[in-house]
């Protein structure tokens, strides 16, 4: 009995385990069957998305592959999802969201994202090692190089060009390593990157004037041109695809064109000249022969490869080239309503109308109609500014005026996104949308259009807050409109000078809301203020008689600030914005023919026409970090600062000045200086006052652009992300910036927006810089008698005023050169 017990106790755990192992394989086999429908579901999706991108539909491309990176994570197929996530950095890059391309695709490799920060907060030679080291880490999987791949391209869209670099150079050598099926993609890319260097060098050789800074850069480009150059020439006889060869053939023809125009007026580099352009007609020619090679191109590829060759040709005069350069635009217009693609032809449209002046306006109009329905207004701004350019040249001055204000309107809203899908965006600002505003400013005036005056402010506002926001690559600045200032009426009055090229235009705005106008003529006023910047920039200024100064102060005094005379008080404030060439230029060294306007005036400038709400300094309460270097230092070696720097005398006389009036400070000085130990005490505590008496130097360049610490060059936009940083940690902004021992980039008249970028990023209500380096002792002496008149509270204006004169009542300093420097930016209460 009790062994049959055992026997159905033992059948029945039998049955018992058949049934659990039974259950437990249909389940693995449901499960398997689910995630094998689900796979499907996302290679579905990929191919979708891949669909949708080659007929211009980023994204719609981008909704699909996020689905897709849903199902992988699910059903936790790596592979999957770093290949979903590649996918999806097409289409952000497609949609010009070049930042959120580049996480993605580091998120892909699961790498650190420092990379794709625009603003380092800190050097980055240590992360670049450790980034290359991160890269030789990685596993050697075709998903991985191609990750790396679009990462290397992504990091050229967000102007990242030495990271950019970087990363594809390594990846060739890692593709070497196992294949050699991608070098030929991964040498394209690294060829456009260097293509993009050579660009970068050679805009900035384009506007900007430092005389030192271009006969460096002036041997630069050439070798860069080459570099990139010698790439896309191997590819030519050596790609393994025809895909390739075309596009490096398309590329080299762009740098070619462009170069060649660079060197037309560069006689020690005719032999370059000669080689350059002998190479042009024989490329053309050579991809003439194959029109077959853009077939073998995707559509979109097919259609953008058109459009660049038709826009290279119409560079060329020959009518030949250019009913050619009509032939494939025409051929791109095609191929973009086959696959549906209305953005694709509002390009292809657009680009016809710049080849075809018959036709341009019905182009034009066609273009941005169909952007406008697709939302695409990063090209539809294009099209605007073409009407309105047409419109102006066909005499139909409302229609140009209306087309202008839209397009100014459509670049503020897409600000943003427009510059960062630019390489050089500066270049583009500078050369693109800056003229948009100008051409309108001139319009309203010349055709007195009704309220002008104040539309012509609001114009000029927007530009000069637009070219701040692109120097500084930040975003929208949170600043005050002058006219929304609450206690406005604290200034006597706001002038406006504005450089139209042909005329300038100055318009003074009064505490009654009242607008007084006047034009000056800019041949005398531009010879007077290049002469006057010549002599302040000398280094012999200090020997200089002020007679060498007065003639060209007076003429300017004559030409901008006379006709305002009967409007003016006696004394008072005025606030100065300031446009171009006037930037670096102190306006309290005009003179009346009696004396200097500071004498009569305290001023500030406004280089961006907006300011923090201004506020006065508390008296009772000035909290100060000071900081100094009376010694050399590491940084005076930093490659972007100014060369051949000496340690500042009298640097411990001033700080312990400083310190005298402070009720409570910290000071840091020489090595304790450092960018590490200046972070800490900045977020330790709230400061009123920054008075940093340190080399500093301003440029239109942002990199050259900062202050030095022990350690470094700390550039505008790596102070800005430090105080950044400290607001987060405190509530108050820094009240006032001071730098004592700064100077301008001699020769670059917009070297001073610099000014405006520190005073912006600091998130200071003001900042007292200099135009150029002072003697030592004659700034001790200023300083002192400013912070004295602020402790009696004193508005900033006029206590940098007072301070002034009282340099001038002595017999040694009453040279401009030791008064005439100091300028306040931003809030002169």
């Amino acid at each position: 009995m009790i062994k049959w017990k055992y026997c159905l106790k033992y059948v029945f755990l039998g049955i018992l385990s058949l049934s659990i192992i039974l259950t437990q394989s249909s389940l693995l086999l449901a499960q398997s069957a689910k995630k094998e429908t689900r796979l499907q579901q996302a290679e579905l999706l990929t191919q979708i998305g891949k669909k949708q991108l080659n007929q211009g539909q980023p994204a719609q491309a981008l909704d699909s592959w996020q689905q897709a990176t849903k199902i992988y994570h699910q059903i936790k197929d790596v592979e999957g999802v770093s290949g979903s996530l590649i996918n999806q950095n097409f289409a952000l890059q497609k949609l010009g969201l070049y930042s959120e391309a580049c996480k993605t695709i580091v998120e892909a490799l699961s790498l650190n994202d420092w990379i794709c920060d625009p603003i380092p907060s800190e050097p980055t030679n240590d992360k670049s090692s450790q980034f290359t080291t991160a890269i030789h880490q990685l596993k050697l999987t075709p998903i991985n190089l191609l990750a790396l791949q679009s990462l290397g391209q992504v990091l050229r869209l967000i102007d990242k060009l030495d990271e950019s670099k970087l990363v594809l150079e390594e990846t060739l050598l890692l593709s070497q390593q196992t294949s050699l099926e991608n070098v030929s993609d991964i040498l394209l890319l690294l060829g456009n990157t260097k293509q993009s260097i050579y660009q970068r060098s050679r805009n900035e050789y384009k506007w900007i004037e430092e005389p030192i800074f271009r006969e460096t850069i002036v041997n630069l480009i050439p070798q860069k041109a080459r570099e990139s150059l010698d790439i896309y020439q191997f590819l030519e006889s050596k790609a393994n695809t025809p895909v390739v060869k075309l596009q490096a053939q398309l590329n080299r023809l762009n740098l070619l064109l462009d170069f060649d125009e660079w060197l037309t007026d560069k006689p020690q580099l005719i032999d370059t000249y000669t080689k350059i352009s002998q190479q042009i007609q024989p490329l053309i020619k050579l991809i003439l022969q194959n029109p077959s090679a853009f077939s073998q191109l995707s559509d979109e590829q097919s259609i953008q490869a058109k459009l660049n060759f038709a826009n290279n040709l119409s560079k060329i005069q020959e009518k030949l080239l250019q009913s050619v350069a009509v032939q494939y635009a025409t051929s791109a217009l095609e191929t973009a309503k086959n696959i549906n693609s209305e953005r694709l032809e509002s390009e292809s449209l657009g680009t016809l109308g710049k080849l075809n002046s018959g036709k341009s306006q019905t182009y034009f109009e066609k273009a941005l109609s169909l952007a406008q329905s697709v939302h695409a207004y990063d090209i539809a701004y294009e099209w605007q500014q073409q009407l309105a350019d047409l419109y102006q040249k066909q005499g139909k001055t409302e229609a140009a005026i209306q087309a202008y204000r839209a397009t100014i309107e459509s670049i503020a809203q897409i600000s943003d996104n427009l510059l960062s899908s630019n390489l050089d965006t500066q270049f583009f600002f500078y050369e693109k949308v800056e003229p948009v505003y100008r051409n309108y400013m001139r319009l309203l005036i010349t055709q007195k259009y009704p309220n002008f005056e104040r539309q012509v402010i609001k114009t000029n506002q927007q530009l000069q807050v637009a070219q701040l926001e692109d120097y500084l690559k930040c975003g929208k600045l949170d600043l005050v409109a002058l006219d929304k200032i609450d206690n406005l009426a604290s200034a006597s009055a706001i002038i406006h000078i504005i450089d139209l090229d042909d005329t300038i235009q100055v318009f003074a705005q009064f505490p009654d809301s009242s607008i007084h106008y006047h034009s000056a003529d800019s041949k005398v006023v531009k010879n007077h203020v290049n002469a006057l910047l010549n002599i302040l920039q000398n280094n012999d200024l200090v020997s200089n008689s002020e007679s060498l100064i007065i003639p060209h102060s007076q003429a300017l005094y004559k030409q901008l600030i006379e006709p305002f005379n009967k409007s003016l008080p006696s004394n008072g404030t005025l606030v100065f914005v300031l446009d171009k060439s006037f930037q670096s230029l102190p306006m309290g060294i005009l003179h009346n023919g009696t004396d200097y306007l500071f004498k009569q005036y305290s001023s500030s400038e406004t280089l961006g026409s907006r300011v923090r709400q201004p506020k006065a300094l508390s008296q009772e309460n000035l909290n100060i970090l000071t900081g100094g270097i009376s010694t050399f230092a590491p940084s005076f070696y930093d490659p972007n600062a100014t060369q051949g720097l000496q340690p500042l005398p009298d640097v411990e006389i001033e700080i312990a000045e400083v310190i005298k009036q402070a009720n409570s400070s910290v000071g840091l000085l020489n090595k304790e200086f450092n960018t590490k130990r200046f972070i800490q005490e900045l977020s330790k505590e709230d400061f009123d006052i920054l008075h940093l008496t340190t080399h500093a130097q301003f440029s239109s360049i942002p990199r050259r652009t900062g202050f030095l610490t022990w350690d470094q060059l700390v550039n505008v936009n790596q102070f800005g992300t430090l105080l950044k940083n400290q607001a987060q940690i405190h509530q108050n902004a820094i009240e006032l910036l001071v730098l004592s021992a700064c100077q301008t980039a001699k020769g670059n008249k917009m070297s001073a927006l610099g000014i405006a970028g520190v005073a912006a990023q600091a998130g200071a209500r003001s900042i007292i810089a200099t135009l150029w380096l002072v003697d030592s002792k004659s700034s001790v002496i200023l300083m002192d008698e400013f912070y004295k008149n602020i402790k009696k509270g004193v508005p900033k204006s006029e206590a940098l005023r007072l301070a002034q004169i009282a340099l001038t009542a002595i017999p040694e300093y009453n040279n401009p050169y030791h008064w005439a420097p100091y300028l306040l930016v931003g809030s002169w209460l």
